[in-house]
């Protein structure tokens, strides 16, 4: 059943009071603590959209082999039977770009309510996993003022990620970066990097624009009153949080105004999933997939597609099953996805979805090279990255374009912001010029060279800040690439993918070559199969070291003709290189025809 904005907005509001915010300002809440605990055999996290607050909606992954995999009417059956079995309201509203089923459950359930239906959800063999469609909540502090003299993160020598030497190798031409965030207020200083995106949010008293999901990610504001998004939370200007984002990465610069970006030739595409107190899981899934280049249903084709996103976002508890698939999805496709570490002060594996596998986390450092008092931390970090801390000095925050208005748009401006949402573009900056510098660089080798290449922290951490301080001038010099000379080994042997079975391997000898395979070395791969997301396949080297081409994942679409780019320069071209393959799950098979390297 359909929700009433008035109500829906309610529910939001509540939600919201616990929801991780990932911002460095401490605040003190007042939770009102539901008084029913449901069966114990359903943990409260997963019957809540944020902690105190019960789900409205449930997000479900049926197994591969299951008809409401694939099939809308027979998952709406599905919901109706839980109905039946529970007395209580279940809907099927829509499937996600995962594969994954929308449920709603009605007005105002009680956590007790959504444990029953989460209960008959688990006791089906049809269903791989369910779970709450949680808030997620932006991630920025607020402060002050303008210019590249100003923007210490990207040049001093203390605790600067030291970008400038990597502009004499590449500012980021040909990559386009998503920030999934509150979308864009136009500004001036980023215009001329940004290319369309869209905005996911489908509940309009989230949205706040009028509309539900539509091709205009504009921001219209986030800004709320007190006890609005909670009881205890206090009024809030509108952040305009995407946009200060969006200018780190990518800001225009010599262009005699303003500030400059990262990765300034590089351009943003705004995918907006954040309104009024936040934005559900269910929008940021289907913005991570469209972004990569998946196909979401509703939704236009992406014109667009990013290699880098950006997601200075956040919420508590575990990584989900149903963000997990997204984020394989995505990387699979080949973009590579930089996550905040979050702003608690406390272990990162509590924050979603920077806990996830498949991300680059990143930690916030202050001025002096130490992580910031508020950053997360844990052996989950990946890198750290300037974040900002203006307690000292507004001047220590990061500099980026913002706008003056407290509720709708108004003039532009710039600001200081602090915390791990302005470490993360810096982040994702990186990647967009590793990505312009070697374009065949995949997501694990671009996480793996921004570690290898970060240096010690110059301050202290405590808890754990991943590999170090980012380097970018190092980084970009360590991954440019040899190109490819168009030399073609081939296997047309079509080899029988057994299902759920052991891995299948087709090997190929390649003989003539010289030194090692290059950076770009082209996989060709034709695969005949009846749901795809059951594959994993490997590439595997004459000295018997892997490399993962593709992951399991909910993708119940038919066969995998592509080419995957994979740096091998680290290889003797020289010997017999094997494709592996195997089925990971019951119900479908396929056929390998044949696959091919080029050199």
């Amino acid at each position: 059943m359909r929700i009433s904005p008035e109500l829906r907005r309610k529910l939001i509001s509540v939600a919201a009071v616990s929801a991780a915010l990932l911002t460095a300002a401490p605040a003190s809440v007042a939770v009102a603590q539901e008084t029913a605990p449901g069966p114990a055999a359903v943990p409260a996290a997963q019957t809540e959209a944020a902690p105190g607050a019960p789900a409205e909606r449930l997000i479900v992954g049926y197994k591969s082999g299951a008809s409401e995999a694939k099939s809308d009417k027979a998952a709406a059956a599905d919901a109706a039977a839980k109905a039946e079995k529970t007395g209580e309201d279940v809907d099927f509203q829509r499937r996600l770009g995962t594969g994954a089923a929308l449920v709603d459950l009605g007005t105002n359930p009680a956590r007790a309510d959504v444990a029953d239906v989460v209960a008959q959800y688990e006791a089906d063999p049809q269903v791989a996993y369910v779970v709450p469609d949680r808030l997620n909540k932006p991630t920025a502090v607020t402060p002050n003022d303008t210019d590249y003299g100003k923007q210490w993160d990207l040049f001093e020598s203390t605790a600067g990620m030291n970008v400038p030497a990597a502009w004499d190798t590449t500012t980021g031409s040909g990559v386009t970066v998503a920030v999934i965030d509150t979308g864009y207020v136009t500004h001036s200083d980023l215009a001329a990097n940004i290319v369309g995106g869209y905005d996911f949010i489908a509940d309009t008293a989230v949205s706040v624009d009028g509309n539900g999901r539509d091709s205009n990610p504009a921001d219209p504001g986030d800004w709320y009153n007190a006890n609005e998004c909670g009881a205890g939370i206090p009024a809030s200007d509108s952040s305009w949080h995407g946009t200060h984002v969006a200018g780190t990465i990518a800001a225009a610069t010599n262009n005699g105004k303003g500030i400059a970006g990262i990765a300034h030739g590089a351009k943003i595409s705004p995918v907006r999933v954040l309104g009024k107190c936040g934005g559900y899981d269910s929008d940021i899934i289907d913005a991570i997939t469209w972004a990569s280049g998946g196909t979401v249903s509703g939704v236009p084709a992406n014109t667009n597609v990013a290699k880098v996103i950006n997601m200075s976002l956040g919420g508590g508890g575990a990584c989900s099953s149903a963000t997990q698939s997204a984020i394989n999805g995505a990387v699979n496709r080949g973009t590579a996805v930089v996550v905040a570490a979050g702003n608690e002060n406390q272990n990162v594996s509590n924050a979603s979805p920077a806990n996830c596998n498949n991300v680059i986390a990143v930690a916030a450092t202050n001025r002096a090279g130490s992580r910031a008092s508020y950053s997360n931390y844990g052996s989950l970090v990946d890198i750290s990255a300037p974040g900002g801390e203006t307690r000292t000095s507004t001047a220590n925050g990061i500099l980026s374009t913002l706008n003056s208005g407290t509720k709708t748009p108004s003039s532009e401006n710039y600001d200081y912001y602090q915390g791990t949402s302005m470490a993360t573009p810096h982040v994702a900056g990186l990647a967009a010029l590793m990505k312009s510098a070697n374009s065949a660089l995949t997501p694990a080798q671009i996480e793996s060279a921004i570690k290898a290449n970060a240096r010690p922290l110059p301050g202290t951490c405590s808890g754990g800040c991943g590999a170090g301080l980012a380097d970018a001038a190092k980084t970009v010099q360590a991954v440019k690439g040899g190109s490819s000379t168009g030399t073609t080994f081939s296997s047309t042997t079509a080899v029988a993918i057994p299902d759920a079975g052991a891995a299948i391997e087709s090997p190929i000898s390649v003989t003539g070559r010289s030194g090692n395979a290059p950076s770009a070395l082209q996989v060709g791969v034709d695969i005949t199969h009846t749901y795809r997301g059951d594959l994993v396949i490997d590439l595997v080297a004459p000295d018997g070291s892997a490399y993962r081409l593709k992951s399991a994942a909910s993708d119940s679409a038919d066969d995998v003709k592509t080419t995957y780019t994979v740096n091998a320069s680290g290889e003797s071209a020289n010997g017999t290189w094997k494709l592996r393959v195997q089925d990971t799950a019951a119900q479908d098979s396929g056929t390998l025809n044949g696959w091919k390297l080029t050199f």
